[in-house]
């Protein structure tokens, strides 16, 4: 079993330490996974795309500019994510229906949360380098989540 404060102590040189900025909403406290990205402001219209698609044990990185005005993930679209095998969700920015989420097995990180869904626009991009809480994650990349914190690598760690 893994846990990020010993990825940190046994890969010193390897991990980005995402600054402590995010709350748990999700069904599951510890998860990790090879990383998709999506870079979007107050549209979740990427995000509802990528968690129709096969995740095959991937999380979902989104980069929502922290905007704290609307929510990028709720209920429909995370069990959309969780029928098709994504491990997490971790968002700058909002989630809702938290209700909800907390029931589903997947892990939810964000800002906060707030009820406001978003416009759908269809604007955003996949697979980009995006940069929040002090790091820069690119596609590919392998992120791993539990109750202390969140943490990445470019290499998968055990």
């Amino acid at each position: 079993m893994w846990n990020t404060p010993d990825l940190c102590d046994d890969h010193p040189d390897a991990v980005h330490v995402l600054e402590p900025l995010f709350q748990d909403f999700g069904g599951k406290p510890a998860f990790f996974g090879q990383v998709v990205t999506v870079h979007c402001y107050e549209d979740n219209s990427r995000v509802k795309e990528l968690a129709g698609t096969e995740g095959d044990g991937k999380v979902m990185v989104v980069d929502g500019g922290a905007s704290l005005r609307r929510a990028l993930i709720g209920d429909q679209i995370a069990l959309d994510a969780v029928n098709h095998g994504w491990q997490g969700v971790v968002i700058n920015g909002c989630a809702r229906d938290i209700h909800e989420l907390r029931r589903m097995p997947i892990g939810v990180r964000a800002l906060a949360s707030i009820p406001v869904r978003t416009e759908k626009k269809g604007l955003g991009d996949v697979d980009v380098p995006v940069e929040f809480a002090g790091v820069t994650i690119e596609p590919g990349m392998w992120l791993y989540a539990d109750e202390t914190g969140i943490v990445v690598s470019k290499d998968k760690l055990f």
